[in-house]
Parts: C-alpha cells; structure tokens; sequence
C-alpha cells in the first residue's frame, strides 16, 4: 500500500477549494469596492431582505384593470390583479444608471406577443456596433413578450441573457426571466397601472 506524500492535495480538498474559489467572485459583486466582508451570509441576507412582498394600497388608490409596481431599489416587479386574487412577485433588471432611469406613473398601451428590437438613437450612440435591428426570436434582446409603457421606448419585457435579472443591467427598461414576462402578459392588460419608484 503507497502512501501520498503529506503536501499532495487530495482530489475533494481540490474540488472544495475550487469551489470556494468560483463562489467567491458572486459574494464579492455584493460589496462596495475595495471593503471585505467577514461573513459571506450577510451579503446574501441583505439580497433577500430587500425583495419582500408589498401591499397594494400604498401605491395605488385603485385596482381597475390590476396594477404592476416596479420597485428599481430592490429589483423586484410586483403585479396584483383587479379583484385581489393574484397577487406576483418577480425579480427583474433594472437600468444600469440614474441617467436611464424613468420613475413616475405610466400604464401599458400595447401588449407586444413577438417583439422586435431596434436600438434607440441613445444607444446606437453609446454602442455603434449593435445592430440596427433584431427580430423576434430566441436572441431577441426584448425576450419572448414586451409590454409597451406610454413612454417612448419604454418597456417591462423579457430576456434572453437571464445573467440580467437582478442587476442593473438595461439601457432604461425593466426585465424579466421569458416565462415571467410570458405569465404576467397573460395577466396584464392594455390599461393595467404601472408604478415605477
């Protein structure tokens, strides 16, 4: 029977230390820059206490045509319907600055099944090498359904790269994961409320 020499890493103390290694550069997203964190359960305790369930009223003096609130702080879309008996909470990507961000009240005028994408004139700029168009498919920036708000290019809609959700990550829409944005078109309807705050 050999024996390994004291200083050889076993294969599971590898694979553990690996994936430490690969774990660490998501808690590490979490923290402001140049600060460490003891306890990388504190940083996920944070995530999650801030995307919480939310009562209607505050927001909203009514239901008529159901109500869509989305909160950019905490990353979160919250959707009731007219007579209270669904209630949704999804996570979302917000935009990537306070420049790109529209908070206000708005609605929804169109209820798009297959969207198309064109950059706007704002990001064509910012990005001259994004095409001038994408239509509908599984590569479309805009996911499987968009549903148009009254500001111009405006839009709580899905998404292909699912790496979005939950960060600050669109030119001024809000995202989704394609089958919520798939489950609230179902539900929502030209007119519903919307809340952006």
């Amino acid at each position: 029977m050999s024996k390994k020499p004291l200083n050889t890493p076993s294969r599971r103390a590898f694979l553990a230390g690996s994936a430490a290694f690969l774990g660490a550069p998501a808690i590490a997203q979490e923290l402001p820059a140049g600060q460490a964190e003891r306890d990388p359960t504190l940083a996920v305790r944070r995530n999650i206490s801030s995307f919480r369930t939310l009562d209607w009223r505050p927001y909203f003096n009514n239901l008529n045509k159901g109500a869509i609130l989305v909160d950019i702080d905490s990353r979160a879309v919250h959707y009731w319907n007219e007579n209270e008996s669904i209630y949704k909470l999804y996570p979302s990507s917000v935009p990537l600055s306070d420049e790109l961000t529209r908070r206000g009240r708005t609605s929804i005028i169109l209820k798009d099944p297959k969207p198309d994408w064109r950059p706007t004139p704002s990001m064509k700029e910012r990005n001259p090498e994004w095409p001038d168009y994408i239509g509908p498919g599984p590569q479309n920036p805009l996911g499987t359904r968009s549903l148009h708000l009254t500001w111009t290019y405006y839009r709580i809609h899905g998404t292909h790269d699912t790496r979005k959700i939950g960060r600050k990550s669109s030119n001024g829409c809000i995202g989704l994961y394609n089958e919520h944005i798939e489950e609230l078109y179902g539900m929502a309807n030209v007119g519903t409320q919307v809340l952006l705050i």
